[in-house]
């Protein structure tokens, strides 16, 4: 990073100094670096990777995480972008654009460079216990922070990840308002009665954003019904939901490691599946058949994955090829994954999971379900999303266009559920999903309208 800063993006001169602050995420924590003397400004405070837009952000961004953590591109996926947040400091008689992004991290490793003293991992709520101390962090980190961080509608909008990861995106999304409200009560004081009503409210959103997630749903609901005790505020919600954060990570990687020890000889799995992936790759079977999943086609990125993390021989075909595939090929276990399991067993997953299992049924082949309990949902109906029409036909035909993103698999299709707590047959779903109806008391009171919460707390909206 150099001082040139006096120029703005596009090389010209300009009074405002352009920088790039990366936030890299990785187990629901963020990395955050202190400042050391070999920098000219902040020095001794915490900041995110952060380094002078000499040229355009989106670009430099990657330089500053490469120079300041030793991560290359490839080990870090970019999330988001947010809006540059501009201010001055007064101290420093100089103008800040700062343009945030954020970045999921496969790894805590890190090689920091001469410009930060230490690093560490924490919850983005930690730099809420600085607010009004500019000795702590860098200025406007927290607003820099929130213009990257999950919302309900980021949560909404994301066609790309699996289910178990935007449950702990939502559970993010608890945590970070409930962080805040925690932080503000040194300027409008303790009310856990109105904290808990802009708290049921926003959960209540979270609920309603992904209605076929029952992951989602239930690592909601413990949050809530963990913090629904005596005060009920916000350091409540806010425990209760880091809390939740770190059983869910710790339940998804134990499902895996109970399916890891199942697997062997040759796979055949379709789609991303976070935990089948881990499993796959903790087993390391000598080969995997993956189906390419269109028509976003995450098989292919799976396959791509496996045959650079493991030493499995890896091959991926057509959807509609299947059932040849089962037919032909010496399959010993079909593994995936499940957006919902039903209270009856069934399973809910990608488009094509019901075609798969049903083609290993008829040849004799177990079919294991890997994932966490908390995917099992309490609800008997299923709300099955459907993708772009223009990805299966953009012609000008008048005909009509199916695209569903998920089927129902027969519980009499699945073998097994690999879980936290071991493997589970369908018949032992319905006792766990009486467990997390349980979950679902807190909401006995009601809810608050968006406008009820609204004017309860003006001074936070």
């Amino acid at each position: 990073m150099t001082e040139n800063a006096g120029r703005d993006v596009d090389g010209d001169d300009s009074a405002a100094s352009h920088v790039v602050t990366a936030f890299l995420r990785h187990r629901g924590e963020i990395l955050l670096l202190c400042r050391s003397d070999a920098v000219g400004t902040y020095t001794g405070q915490w900041g995110g990777v952060s380094g002078f837009a000499e040229g355009q952000p989106d670009e430099q961004v990657y330089v500053e995480i490469s120079e300041e953590t030793g991560l290359e591109p490839d080990t870090v996926s970019l999330v988001r972008s947010g809006r540059a947040v501009e201010f001055e400091d007064p101290t420093l008689e100089r103008e800040w654009v700062v343009h945030p992004y954020l970045f999921d991290c496969e790894t805590r490793e890190i090689e920091l460079s001469e410009e930060h003293d230490t690093a560490k991992w924490v919850s983005p709520t930690t730099i809420l216990e600085s607010v009004g101390d500019d000795r702590e962090t860098v200025p406007k980190l927290w607003t820099a922070y929130e213009r990257v961080a999950p919302t309900v509608r980021s949560i909404a909008a994301d066609d790309e990840h699996g289910a178990a990861y935007l449950s702990v995106r939502a559970l993010e999304v608890v945590r970070d308002r409930a962080g805040l409200l925690v932080a503000e009560r040194s300027e409008f004081g303790a009310d856990p009665d109105g904290e808990w009503d802009e708290l049921a409210e926003l959960a209540g959103r979270l609920l309603k954003a992904r209605p076929s997630m029952a992951v989602l749903r239930n690592r909601v609901n413990r949050a809530m019904a963990d913090a629904d005790g005596e005060d009920g505020g916000a350091p409540d919600v806010h425990d209760a939901a880091l809390s939740g954060i770190d059983r869910a990570l710790a339940a998804d990687t134990d499902a895996a490691a109970t399916a890891a020890e199942r697997i062997d000889g040759t796979i055949a799995t379709l789609s991303r599946s976070g935990t089948v992936l881990e499993a796959l790759e903790q087993a390391t079977p000598s080969r995997v058949f993956v189906a390419e999943s269109r028509p976003a086609r995450e098989g292919v990125a799976v396959a791509e994955e496996l045959a650079e993390t493991t030493d499995s021989t890896v091959t991926v075909h057509t959807d509609a090829a299947v059932a040849h595939v089962l037919a032909r090929e010496d399959i010993e276990r079909v593994v995936v994954g499940a957006d919902t399991i039903l209270p009856d067993g069934a399973v809910v997953n990608k488009t094509g999971t019901r075609t798969l299992a049903i083609a290993a049924a008829r040849e004799g082949i177990p079919v294991t379900v890997v994932a966490a309990t908390d995917k099992v949902s309490t609800r008997e109906d299923v709300n099955l999303e459907s993708g772009d029409r223009t990805a299966v036909y953009d012609g000008d035909a008048a005909v009509d266009v199916l695209n569903p993103t998920f089927d129902v698999t027969p519980a009499d299709c699945v073998t097994e559920v690999s879980t936290e707590r071991g493997a589970l047959e369908p018949g032992a779903i319905e006792d766990v999903a009486e467990e997390l109806r349980g979950l679902e008391a807190w909401r006995d009171g009601g809810e608050p309208t968006e406008r009820e919460a609204t004017d309860r707390n003006p001074s936070r909206e």
